[in-house]
């Protein structure tokens, strides 16, 4: 479908809705044909544990590297953390050099949860701003509604629709994915991959935060250090199948391990309902110590179990989602919100503008992702005043048309 530029707030209804919905993408189904998603039981009304392993997405090299990364030194503007990369092998861009506006085509895995909700706002009022000083014309946009073949399909029509200048693509999956992307390539038109990852290095540029590994050793050491050797520590996944949620398991498996802490791990759908009952269910049987999470949906409803419960809170890491950034302060848990960079979400558009212009872009474009501290939530706070609780604090728009009122009103093309 093609994405118009006509805006319609959401009504307050849709926008709970919306921020309960699982976050976000389809995957490849498990070569057992069982589902690894956590279900619940008809006997006793708990969840089943996660059964996948983490040491199948475990890569010492990229783990290594990502650890290196999270104290690297970016470069560019400290204020526009949405261009900083850490220096590596550029794209020359020169055949891409041309004048007047061009038109971008975008293939997205969808806007089904509020992180993505958040970061489509976003890129459209990034997109605005590059319409009015003459870099683009328009972009075309599908939405794969995180569906693999919608989206392959997608691609596959961008592609034959042949008036794309450039392509833009936020994968639904890694591996499925992977030959769409390589047909985009194969136009010798401009290709930018970002979000999630795919097993081709053809793209112009690839962009990304730092990564899963990035996010599970933040979380995972710091858990360690505010927990003793045998604690409980439950971890709350999404979903499996995506590089950037089973690479932060697995970092935060390892380090768990390592230190003797006692993690056992559910997948979730992002269901508020059923995180609760995989809290209520652990702590039943015994205390409960920490809460991991892949990603900061249903962190409320985590922390909720607790309360029903009468039981002290936990040592967690959530996300720096506006919901659980209020109740970590309304609380005063010991608590860390790790982020997946959401400003990420300009980049690409960003990068259309360099290439066009034939300028070099790093081939693999790393975002700074760094957590934010007990020390910085307040400001956080303050500063996105207003914002609904889907909104993430470091979004990165503030300077873009429409700021505040379109993130606060959560106007989604």
């Amino acid at each position: 479908m093609r994405i118009t530029t006509r805006w319609a707030p959401l009504a307050a209804g849709a926008v709970l809705a919306l921020a309960l919905s699982a976050c976000s993408t389809s995957t490849d189904e498990p070569e057992s044909g069982n589902d690894p998603a956590a279900e619940t039981s008809e006997e006793g009304g708990g969840v089943e544990e996660a059964d996948t392993d983490s040491a199948e997405w475990f890569v010492q090299a990229d783990y290594d590297t990502q650890d290196q990364q999270r104290s690297a030194t970016f470069e560019g503007d400290e204020s526009k953390p949405y261009l900083q990369y850490i220096d590596g092998e550029m794209t020359d861009t020169s055949e891409y050099k041309s004048p007047g506006a061009k038109k971008a085509c975008f293939a997205n895995a969808s806007i089904s949860n509020p992180w993505r909700q958040t970061g489509w706002i976003t890129m459209n009022q990034q997109l605005k701003a590059l319409q009015d000083s003459g870099v683009i014309s328009e972009m075309e946009t599908r939405d794969a509604g995180d569906n693999d073949d919608t989206q392959i399909a997608d691609i596959d029509y961008l592609i034959k629709e042949g008036d794309c200048d450039a392509f833009i693509i936020s994968p639904n999956s890694t591996a499925a994915m992977t030959p769409a992307v390589e047909r985009a390539c194969e136009t010798g038109k401009p290709v930018v991959v970002f979000d999630r990852g795919v097993e081709t290095d053809c793209a112009t540029t690839f962009i990304h935060p730092i990564g899963g590994y990035g996010w599970g050793i933040d979380t995972a050491e710091f858990l360690v250090d505010n927990l003793e050797e045998g604690d409980k520590v439950v971890a709350l996944r999404i979903l499996p199948g995506v590089d950037v949620l089973e690479t932060r398991w697995a970092a935060a498996d390892k380090i768990f391990k390592e230190n003797g802490i006692d993690a056992v791990d559910y997948f979730t759908d992002a269901d508020p309902t059923k995180i609760k009952a995989i809290i209520s269910d652990e702590l039943a049987q015994g205390d409960v110590q920490g809460v991991w999470m892949d990603a900061g949906d249903g962190a409320v409803a985590a922390i909720e179990a607790f309360e029903d419960a009468g039981k002290d809170y936990p040592v967690m890491t959530g996300e720096d989602e506006m919901s659980f950034l209020r109740k970590w302060q309304e609380t005063e848990l010991t608590g860390l919100a790790p982020v997946y960079s959401n400003f990420q979400w300009r980049t690409p558009l960003l990068a259309l503008e360099k290439i066009f212009k034939g300028e070099e872009v790093p081939k693999e474009w790393v975002l700074p992702q760094t957590p934010i501290t007990e020390e910085e939530r307040d400001t956080y706070i303050e500063e996105n005043d207003g914002m609904p609780d889907g909104h993430y604090a470091k979004f990165g728009g503030e300077d873009l048309p429409g700021y505040p009122e379109v993130w606060q009103e959560r106007q989604i093309p």
